[in-house]
Formats: structure tokens, sequence, C-alpha cells
């Protein structure tokens, strides 16, 4: 009596100690949760955070079946295609995988009764039977996984395709960082969130289609062997245990979007330390960023922690409720008719029957719980599945969005400028663009950013092929962004501009973009060899304009035109403008705007670029300081920074502006 009461001291114990540490980790990670909360109320950020998470109700619901159900169509666009292939390759395997569970079941119960009852001829055939039996066990399990990894990679080539043709679709990827504010990192969200998407959604397909054929498949088996009842016993647990487990997990989905949300952010600034690393450098501000990291760190650090420990107390519940829980269950179930002596199934069975039967249907039962334990929780990656899900559609829906012309920015308060709000409703789009040729005209045009911030009230000219225009002004007063608007990536507020088409007006910054490829794609950027060879424009002719900026010995000095180099840090910033020049002449647009493009380039050179545009019939605007430029432009438009603008035809009596 003193052992056994030994034993339930030891085993309530036991069972106290484990139910004082899961109330413990609970506690503490509400104490996060608070923690958590305070400190976003003390940053002012708790109302952004709760509108976002009501944003992205990040749950598994019917919104979420939705969601679900639209991305599928675009990664399984027709019922007949290598998608649906592989999608019938899994689910044929998965059925044979389960037969063959059903089959080494029946063969190792008669492999261990030979054992028993000492029939050496049974175990040896039974047990080549087996070793048979392996090859095409082993080649089912693979098939399995090669079904798998590839239909992952198909999901991620189709959404992927998908998401880059409207991200790519003309400037969408410029309004998406300048224009609307409702995602911050779309690299994270287009490389990252699609692989774990595609992947969460392959492995919930066979995660759930595998249990659900085992669970229909021994049922069956079962159904036959100990009733009715059982089975149905096992069934109304996977319900109430499921439905338990949903709701304990509904926090989930919430923070998967937040983790991802956080991870774009760090991989942002560590990707804007390498942009910017030689400004930083000279600024010496390697302590300042150092700290930007590591803040942007601890907040993903503080959030894993406090996910890392919401998992390890759902995974306690979860070990407990579809694991352990469900086996008890099943012992309950398939011991009914074994423990009841008047069972008709047993009245007359033998020893080694009994055995057997037990170990068969035991085995069986076992599994099907396993299976309903291995359904509930599949449950805890379906809801993370949400979290990838509303991001992945909020991506969509942004670009659907940016792709009609409509956005979502926060727009500035015009307190103080109600009789401009009256005259000049600030409506993106509001405005007329006509296409023509030879020509451009702003009239009555207000020039504001896309945030509402009215920099011109009324912006009125007109500028025909042949006349140069010279833009002067401090800085702020708002040169780049009529050149913004003027290229249609900024809204236009209203009015009406007359302007040629996209190809025939063409932008030269002070810093150019080189892209990666060879030299001639640097001259012939953005087009491609295909485009080249299409205008009849041969390498000679890009040499002579190479010849024009004086860049003819690069083509020696880098090896020929098929030399591939890392031509942003090869060439210096004064070949680099004077390369941008080159890709103007082969381009020969009917208007160009030269944005501060020959800063580094000297006075000579200068002047021959200048004259040569003239020569070849481009028009081009002009913001430079340089008084040696106003020999070559015709007209000028100096804005003041007040909203005040003036636009005349240069003579002799124009006071020059600049150094």
């Amino acid at each position: 009596m003193a052992a056994y009461s030994k034993f339930l001291t030891a085993r309530y114990s036991t069972m106290a100690g484990a139910t004082a540490a899961a109330c413990a980790l609970l506690c503490l990670l509400s104490k996060r949760r608070k923690a958590a909360a305070l400190q976003g109320k003390k940053s002012g950020r708790t109302s952004s955070n709760e509108k976002e998470f009501k944003k992205d109700r990040a749950m598994v619901d019917r919104v979420f079946v939705g969601r679900i159900c639209r991305i599928l169509k675009i990664m399984v666009p027709r019922t007949f295609c290598k998608e649906t292939g592989y999608l019938l390759l899994i689910a044929i395997t998965l059925i044979l995988r389960t037969y063959c569970d059903i089959w080494m079941i029946q063969n190792g119960t008669v492999i261990e009764s030979a054992i028993i009852g000492r029939s050496r001829k049974d175990f040896k055939r039974y047990l080549f039977n087996f070793i048979a039996a392996m090859p095409a066990i082993s080649l089912v399990n693979n098939f399995l996984k090669y079904g798998l990894n590839e239909l992952k990679l198909c999901f991620r080539v189709r959404l992927t395709k998908y998401l880059y043709e409207q991200y790519l679709q003309t400037y969408t990827y410029y309004k998406m960082g300048n224009l609307d504010n409702r995602i911050a990192n779309p690299d994270q969200l287009l490389t990252q969130d699609v692989e774990k998407f595609c992947n969460s959604i392959v492995d919930l397909y066979s995660n759930l289609s595998k249990p659900f054929l085992d669970i229909v498949l021994y049922i069956f088996k079962l159904t036959s062997s100990i009733g009715a009842q059982g089975p149905t016993i096992m069934m109304a647990y996977l319900i109430v245990s499921g439905f338990f487990l949903t709701h304990l997990r509904r926090p989930t989905g919430k923070m998967t979007v937040t983790e991802q949300k956080y991870e774009g952010e760090y991989r942002y600034v560590n990707s804007r330390l390498i942009t910017n690393s030689e400004e930083i450098a000279f600024y010496n501000g390697n302590h300042r960023e150092q700290q930007t990291i590591h803040k942007t760190f601890r907040k993903l650090v503080e959030h894993l922690h406090n996910f890392i420990l919401f998992r390890f107390t759902m995974g306690f519940i979860d070990t407990i409720v579809a694991k352990y829980l469900a086996t008890v269950v099943g012992y309950l179930v398939v011991s009914r008719p074994f423990l009841n002596h008047s069972h008709p199934r047993h009245l007359n069975s033998t020893h080694a029957e009994l055995l057997e039967d037990y170990y068969q249907s035991g085995r069986m039962l076992l599994r099907m719980s396993q299976a309903l334990g291995r359904i509930v929780l599949a449950g805890r990656e379906m809801t993370r599945l949400a979290g990838f899900t509303a991001r992945i559609t909020e991506l969509m829906q942004v670009l659907k969005d940016l792709n009609s012309g409509k956005y979502k920015r926060t727009m500035l308060a015009q307190e103080k400028d109600t009789e401009i709000m009256q005259a000049v409703p600030l409506i993106p789009g509001a405005g007329k663009i006509v296409i023509a040729d030879n020509i451009i005209k702003f009239d009555h045009v207000p020039l504001a950013t896309p945030n509402g911030d009215i920099l011109i009230k009324d912006l009125n000219f007109e500028v025909r092929s042949g006349a140069n225009v010279l833009i002067c002004g401090p800085n702020g007063c708002g040169k780049s962004s009529l050149f913004r608007v003027l290229g249609e990536l900024w809204p236009l507020f209203g009015g009406c501009l007359t302007k040629p088409e996209r190809g025939k007006l063409f932008y030269v910054p002070q810093r150019p973009y080189m892209t990666l490829g060879t030299l001639r794609d640097q001259v012939i950027y953005p087009d491609a060899v295909e485009d080249q060879k299409k205008k009849s424009i041969s390498d000679l002719v890009l040499k002579e304009y190479l010849d024009n900026v004086q860049l003819g010995q690069i083509l020696e000095r880098e090896g020929g035109w098929d030399s591939v180099q890392d031509w942003m840090d090869v060439l210096s910033g004064g070949e680099k403008q004077r390369m941008a020049m080159a890709r103007l002449f082969y381009h020969k647009p009917q208007f160009a705007i030269l944005d501060e493009c020959t800063s580094a380039v000297s006075v000579d050179v200068e002047g021959y670029i200048y004259s040569h545009c003239r020569k070849v019939g481009i028009t081009l605007f002009t913001v430079s300081h340089r008084k040696s430029l106003w020999k070559h432009h015709d007209y000028y438009l100096h804005m003041d920074g007040r909203g005040n603008y003036e636009f005349k035809k240069i003579t002799e009596e124009t006071i020059e502006f600049g150094s």
C-alpha cells in the first residue's frame, strides 16, 4: 500500500509540475504581449498595427478560402496542365502509400505471429515477401517526394511570373515605392513570401490528403473487424479537438504577417546600407547605421521570441490533444471487444488468434488516430498559411489598383491654402493627357506631389520641337516634379498635358543607370540586340556615338562590345554621363530631359553634345546651373520655390542665372 501511495504521489506530482509549467508559460506569454502592446502605445503605433491586422485578416475563414481559390486559379490555370499532372501523381502515390502501409501492417503482424508460433516456414515466407516489396515501397515514397518538390517549383514559377508581369507593367514598380505606401518591401513579398507560400500550400495538400485517405481506408477496414462504433468515436474526437485547437491558434496568422513584415524591414535596412555605402563612409556614419540596424533587428527578435514562446505553448497543447489523447482514445476503442468477455467476436478465439487480431486492429486504429492527429496539427500550418495568403493577396490587390491608375497615400492637409484647394481639388488622374508629336504643352496644370503638396497652382507654357528650354530655380521648387509629371510617373491632378508618346521622350539623370550586360547593352539600353538589328543600326554606328562623346577608347580598353563588366564600378562618373549621352544619340527621341547630366563633363565636350543634339533634331529640357549652357537654349523656365514661375524667350537682355 505504501508503494502504491508513493507511486500515486510521484505520478500526481509530475502531472502537477507539468500543469504548473504550462500555466507559467501562458502567464509569461501574456506578459510579453502586454509589454509589446504598451511599447506600441508609447511609440504611437498601436492604432496603425490594429488597423493593419484588421486589413490583413489572417485567419482561417471564408475570406481565407476565397483568397486561396483566387491564387490557385493563377497557379493551376487550366484543367489539363503540368500542375494538374503533378497533383494527380501526388494523389496516386498517396493512395499507393496508404495501401503499402496497410500491407506492411498485415505482413508485419503475420511475421510476428510466425515468430511467436515458432513457424520457421511462415517466418521465411513473409520475411522474403517484405524484402521483395521494399524496392516498390521505396519507389512509391520517392515518387511522392519528387511530385511534391516539382509541384512547389511549378507553383512558384506560375505565381512569380504573374506577379512580375503586373509589377513590371509600365511604371508600376516605381509607383509602388513612390506613390503608394501600402507595401513597404515588395522585394520580400516577390521572393521569400512567394516561396514560403508555395511550399506551405503544397505541404498542406500532402499533409491533409494523406491523413484523410488513411482515415477512409482504415475506417473501412476497422468497421469490418471491430464495428462502426470505434471509428465513429475517433471521428467525433477529431471534430471536437479540431475546433478547440483552431480557436487557440487564431493569433498565428497575424503573428506570421508581422514576422514577414519585420523580416522585410530588416532586409531593407541592410540593402540600403550596401546601396549607399560610399555616402555613409564619407559621412563616417557607421555608428548611426549600426544603431538603425540594431533597432530594426531588435524589433524582429522581440517578435520572434514571442512567436517562439507562443508556438512552444501551442505545441505543448497540440501534442497532448492531437497525439497522446488521440492515442488514449484509440486504446479505449480497440480494447472494447477484447476486454468484454461476452463480445461475440472472440467467444471461440484462441490466444494466438486474439493476439493476431489485436495487433492488426490495434495498429490500424493507432495509425488512424495518428492520421487524425496529423489533420488536427495541419490546422496549425493552415493558420500560418493564412498569414502568407494575406500578404500575397494584398500585393495582388495593390498591383491591380496601381495598374488601373489607383493608389493610396497619406495626403497633406492644406489648411493654409484653402483657396488653392477650392480652385484645384486634388484628385489623382483628374487631368487629361493628349498624345501629339513635336509639342509639349502644359495647359492649366497644377504641379503637385503625390501626397498633395502643391508646388505651382497653375502651370501654362508651350514648347515646339527645335526650341531648347533651360529650367532653373532653387532646390525643392519643382524642377524634378515637372519631369515626373511629364514622364507620367506622377498623376495629373488637373488641366491638360500635350506631349509625345513615352518612347519619344527620353530622360538622362545626373547619375545614369548602367544595366547588367555587355558594353553594347550600355549604349542601346533599354533595347536588346534584337531591337538594334530591327533598327538596322550597326556596331560601327554605335562606335561613332561613342566617338562623339569622346568615349571611343573605351571599346579597346574594356575588350570589345561583348565584354561583360560591373559597369557601375568600372566607369567613372564622367564616363557614365557621356555613356548616357551616347545612349541618347542612339534612341534619337523628339524631346530629351537632361537633369544635371553633364556636371562631370568638360565644357568643350558639353558644347559638342548640345550642338550635336540640335543637329540631329533632339529638343532639350535642361536642368543646370552653368551659365555656359544658356547659349544652347531658346527659352528659360524659372521657378522661385514659392509657387511662382516665369517662362520667357532668351534674348540678349536676359539676365543669366548660375555660375
